[in-house]
């Protein structure tokens, strides 16, 4: 199949309906850029973490649709040329995508990620780098967590006893909870530094899957399946999600922590600090354990 592409300009307002167009001319795909990027106009559309975006679209938007064949976009050219909606929009090319190896440039863009020095999660079509004594193999995959985000490796981190303050891991992960597991990244992180039993619960379906198989990739035990699998308390309770659920799962989370166990939480913003502070002080008490790029992980001992 030879891969073609239809690249309009549009203005803003007329991004959205036209993007519902093209769908519905069949277009494999649509995505939408600046149409002024790289230039003195660019503009950018995302602030910083957690902020709102100071524009909703670019002034000049670059909308580019891939079809299957040459015909059908220039099929959706003369189709849209004439509707109402496409006045002030404009046809740029129709032109065949030259042929690649989709899936080697795919893989091209997910290297190994460094966790801690001896620490690092590999995809599979890559060999471990020579330093690693401890390996996650892991692909990127429909579920949440490859180990390139902030969130995921400061989490990691502290479960390899990689950050500063931990001088070393005094206290044993024990038993694990990891609550919102996404593709079972820390629950398997966890298997590696000694823990034992394992839980790994989400709502979604499709993380559970995930879980189970990145899991057995890994050679390591757990049980993953939705949050009714969490029972009783653990040693470890690990949740990787964001600030405003994290908030509401609060009297959820800490009753599962154990009495000596250490409760560990990501996803929130430094700017979110003392609101989870506040939320989790009729439990326990919280503080910043790391700082990334505008992200923190919190811990506490209950």
């Amino acid at each position: 199949m030879e891969l073609t592409e239809l690249v309009l300009l549009a203005p803003a307002d007329r991004v959205e309906v036209l993007s519902d167009a093209l769908e519905a001319l069949a277009a494999l795909s649509v995505s939408v850029e600046d149409a002024d990027a790289h230039t003195d106009a660019e503009q950018a559309l995302f602030g910083e973490p957690g902020m709102p975006p100071p524009l909703s679209s670019w002034r000049r938007s670059r909308v580019v649709a891939l079809f299957d064949s040459a015909q059908a976009a220039r099929d959706a050219a003369d189709l849209l040329a004439p509707q109402d909606f496409f006045e002030d929009c404009s046809c740029v090319s129709v032109a065949a995508v030259p042929q690649q190896d989709w899936v080697r440039l795919t893989q091209s863009q997910f290297a190994p990620v460094s966790i801690t020095e001896s620490f690092w999660i590999v995809p599979t079509w890559h060999d471990p780098p020579p330093q690693a004594r401890q390996v996650i193999r892991l692909d990127p995959g429909l579920a949440f967590g490859t180990g390139t985000h902030p969130t995921t490796r400061m989490c990691l981190r502290w479960l390899a006893g990689g950050l500063p303050q931990q001088a070393g891991r005094v206290q044993p992960l024990g038993r694990v909870l990891d609550y919102g597991c996404g593709s079972g990244i820390l629950a398997i992180g966890a298997a590696k530094f000694g823990a034992a039993p394992i839980d790994a619960v989400d709502i979604d379906e499709a993380a559970v899957q995930s879980s189970v198989a990145n899991a057995q990739a890994n050679g390591v035990v757990l049980q993953a399946g939705m949050p009714d699998l969490a029972q009783g308390r653990y040693n470890t309770v690990l949740a990787n999600i964001l600030a405003t659920p994290l908030k509401v799962l609060a009297p959820l989370l800490c009753g599962h922590v154990d009495a000596g166990g250490t409760l560990v939480l990501a996803g929130i913003l430094e700017r979110q600090a003392e609101e989870l502070k506040a939320a989790y002080a009729p439990y326990c008490r919280l503080e910043v354990a790391d700082v990334q790029d505008g992200w923190i992980l919190m811990t506490a001992q209950l």
